[in-house]
């Protein structure tokens, strides 16, 4: 059991360690909100959703969806689009200084940002069934639930770390001023995997 607990740990960190869309939304938040209680939303939201496709990927339901080349293209499609409107909405935001309730998205937003960052994402979709969903076939009963378990509270102590890294960048940047800078940089990450997308649509027809 043991084995399958560090192996879950293992895995959790190479697959949520890159700087990928969702990563950089999360940070983006605690940096860009006034006090770290205001980034709990996003922070849930990713949790939860990185909790159930962990789960969909060991229980093996999500497979099905990417035996359907239809539901892959749907996915995909939409993904793609949400992706583009999130990194359109990072780049053309002005963060006011950190004090000012208006610097920040407010829980609605941050939430429907987080769900499509998470659950529209393909490239972290196939990541989890791929390579979570695949490793669990090596263990059953107790040892995979160890292994499931692992790679879940991974996932959550990982978002709670980046928003709590980014609400200490933000402490050091009263003005706002790298803050602007760490929007930009997110957009243009955010449309970095945006074109992966396209390029995946594009290889499918």
């Amino acid at each position: 059991m043991i084995a399958a607990l560090l192996h879950g740990i293992v895995l959790a960190f190479g697959l949520i360690l890159p700087l990928g869309a969702q990563n950089v939304f999360v940070f983006n938040q605690g940096a860009s909100q006034s006090k770290f209680r205001r980034a709990i939303p996003v922070i849930i939201t990713a949790s939860l959703c990185d909790t159930l496709l962990i789960l969909l990927a060991v229980l093996g339901v999500s497979v099905i969806v990417f035996t359907v080349p239809v539901l892959q293209t749907v996915i995909f499609s939409i993904g793609l689009l949400f992706l583009l409107y999130m990194g359109w909405a990072i780049w053309k935001s002005d963060p006011a200084p950190l004090n000012q309730k208006e610097a920040a998205m407010p829980p609605k937003k941050q939430i429907m940002f987080a769900l499509s960052v998470s659950l529209l994402n393909p490239h972290a979709i196939l990541d989890t069934i791929g390579v979570i969903g695949t490793s669990s076939l090596s263990y059953t009963g107790a040892e995979k639930v160890a292994f499931t378990a692992a790679c879940i509270v991974i996932s959550w102590l990982w978002f709670l770390s980046l928003a709590l890294v980014g609400r200490l960048v933000g402490n050091f940047d009263a003005k706002g001023k790298f803050l602007k800078i760490i929007n930009k940089l997110s957009a243009l990450i955010i449309w970095v995997v945006a074109i992966y997308i396209a390029i995946q649509l594009y290889n499918m027809f």
